[in-house]
């Protein structure tokens, strides 16, 4: 096995979700920075990290990193990287790029550079002066920044928010790493009810269910490095063995997932199913003012209409004042809310949240509201001390 920098990146504020998972993997944090984490592993935690890791949007293999500010440094310190230790002679690659505050500035010419590069130091390897291109696809990031470039090969391929269960979708859905990450981030647990009453296509209480029967989120997909002769075939044999055996089938997962809309229930339903966790979810199709709380304790997840476009604010008035009206009648439930509206707070409850943090579904600006309801008896709250 060799020894690998591997990069988790992240959606701004997930950083910290993201590290925590990678740390109970039981992979070494390097360093944690704005949208990415560095960490050590091997071809298995590399692997193991595109199976498991619900909150991270790639996993890539950092290749190099260095100082450059002309094109032929960049050029000869690209040439110099092992690239025949992971690109094999049959392969399509492509390279993209970025460049922030830095002196080589065109990124279609940095992109140039580097594949230039490569393909120079593959010719002198297989000692050929042309490749046909039909073996394995390798994205290849070039990103510069402050005149520092770091190379890196992405080991995904489509991002990891593609579960592969969403059969069915609605108009803005949100995206399954927020989603994850949402859940992660409440006191929600195996014995405790969560409800979203505005469940579109199932996306949050379709994450909670993976994450309460332990349901690694990569499972039924493929990634770009199962393809790579670098990674051994047997290492995602094992991986996906142990991840159906470690499989919780038996966990008390109760969830409620409703929506005003029949036909966002029906394709919730189909994702459920299509995600193996059909059986944990009870659908409704109901207002939010038809919501009743059926137990105490229980915690509300979700993602309500942000009211973006014109004639939408009266509907979101509405749906403000029956959540006020449902939480002041049930002082023990739980509210872990996203939303674009920074009156927020003022409009529903009237007092701040508990904690709020900022997030971003897709290119807008959330903040995640989180107001937490009286504390259950201590029997049942052993780890309602994190989140």
């Amino acid at each position: 096995m060799s020894r690998l920098e591997l990069i988790a990146t992240a959606t701004f504020g997930l950083e910290a979700v993201v590290k925590r998972e990678i740390e109970n993997l039981g992979f070494k944090i390097l360093k944690s920075e704005d949208a990415k984490i560095t960490f050590m592993g091997d071809e298995r935690a590399l692997v193991k990290a595109n199976l498991w890791l619900r909150s991270a949007d790639r996993i890539l293999i950092k290749l190099g990193e260095f100082e450059t500010d002309t094109f032929e440094a960049l050029f000869q310190q690209t040439r110099a990287l092992p690239w025949e230790e992971w690109i094999p002679e049959d392969a399509k690659f492509t390279v993209t790029g970025t460049s922030v505050k830095s002196k080589l500035h065109s990124v279609p010419d940095c992109q140039a550079i580097v594949k230039k590069a490569i393909v120079e130091k593959l010719k002198e390897f297989y000692c050929r002066q042309w490749f046909e291109e039909t073996g394995p696809e390798y994205v290849i990031k070039v990103g510069l920044l402050k005149d520092r470039a770091t190379i890196t090969l992405d080991t995904s391929g489509a991002g990891l928010h593609k579960r592969g269960y969403r059969v069915k979708d609605v108009a803005a859905p949100i995206k399954e790493t927020l989603a994850a990450a949402m859940v992660q981030l409440s006191y929600w647990k195996e014995g405790r009810l969560l409800l979203d009453p505005f469940c579109g296509s199932g996306t949050i209480p379709i994450e909670a269910a993976l994450i309460g029967r332990n349901i690694a989120p990569g499972l039924n997909r493929r990634f770009a490095s199962e393809e790579w002769p670098a990674i051994p075939a047997k290492l995602w044999k094992e991986e996906r063995k142990a991840a159906f055996e470690a499989i919780r089938y038996d966990a008390d997962i109760r969830i409620e997932a409703s929506d005003i809309l029949p036909a966002a229930v029906r394709a919730a339903r189909e994702n459920a199913l299509e995600a193996g966790v059909d059986d944990c979810i009870d659908f409704k199709t109901r207002p939010l003012a038809d919501v009743r709380f059926s137990e105490d304790y229980g915690i509300m997840i979700c993602n309500p209409p942000y009211g973006e476009r014109i004639g939408e604010r009266d509907e979101i008035l509405r749906i403000y004042s029956d959540l006020r009206k449902l939480f002041e009648g049930n002082p023990t439930w739980s509210l872990y809310l996203i939303t674009t509206d920074k009156d927020f707070e003022k409009l529903v409850f009237g007092r701040p949240a508990d904690r709020r943090r900022k997030l971003y579904n897709g290119r807008l600006e959330v903040t995640y509201y989180q107001y937490y309801g009286t504390k259950p008896p201590k029997a049942d709250r052993a780890q309602d001390e994190t989140g």
